[in-house]
């Protein structure tokens, strides 16, 4: 018995769609398989440790942590600040460097945080470190890159992470330091 053209194409079109439904679905079910934090629930703290920015005194935040809500979902993992190419980068709080090399044609610098299940992450810099030293918070552990930046101007990714769960980084910035403002002298009395 021969087969119709017309019969062909519609059993070649049903099985392209079941394949295209098996896939979706695949795809649906590895994205959900950490879901985010149910409403209500805290997402665990994250310790205000850091004791200076990663750059200049008072960056402008350029671009905010913005957390997906699947694990390959969209996002920002992350905060932009902006700054000058070149300019120094700067552990925030002490710890042990676990990364300083090249991922993807850009530097990145990484530092497992000090008492803590934390890294924080650098990027595009130009590491001045080397892994398994020792940084104090203050201390130089790179420059800023020129790079095709996704940002505007130049700046600077600051990641944190906690296992392989992203962070907002401004978590780590005691009050102090996140909203100091102008210093401001007061008269003696």
């Amino acid at each position: 018995m021969r087969m119709r053209r017309d019969d062909r194409t519609v059993r070649t079109g049903l099985a392209l769609l079941l394949a295209l439904l098996l896939t979706l679905l695949t795809c649906t079910a590895r994205a959900n398989d950490t879901p985010p934090p149910a409403p209500g629930v805290p997402i665990p703290s994250v310790p205000a440790i850091a004791r200076t920015w990663p750059v200049g005194s008072h960056p402008l935040v350029l671009r905010g942590w913005e957390p997906p809500a699947t694990v390959y979902g969209r996002g920002h993992r992350g905060v932009d600040l902006e700054t000058p190419a070149g300019a120094q980068v700067r552990a925030v709080a002490p710890g042990r460097v676990s990364f300083a090399g090249r991922v993807a044609g850009r530097g990145v610098v990484a530092v497992e945080l000090t008492g803590t299940d934390l890294r924080t992450t650098y990027e595009p810099v130009t590491a001045s470190v080397k892994k398994g030293e020792e940084v104090e918070p203050g201390e130089v552990v790179g420059t800023v890159e020129i790079t095709g930046s996704h940002c505007a101007t130049t700046c600077v990714h600051w990641g944190l992470l906690r296992g392989e769960t992203y962070l907002d980084p401004l978590a780590l910035l005691p009050p102090w330091l996140l909203n100091r403002g102008p210093s401001r002298l007061l008269p003696v009395l």
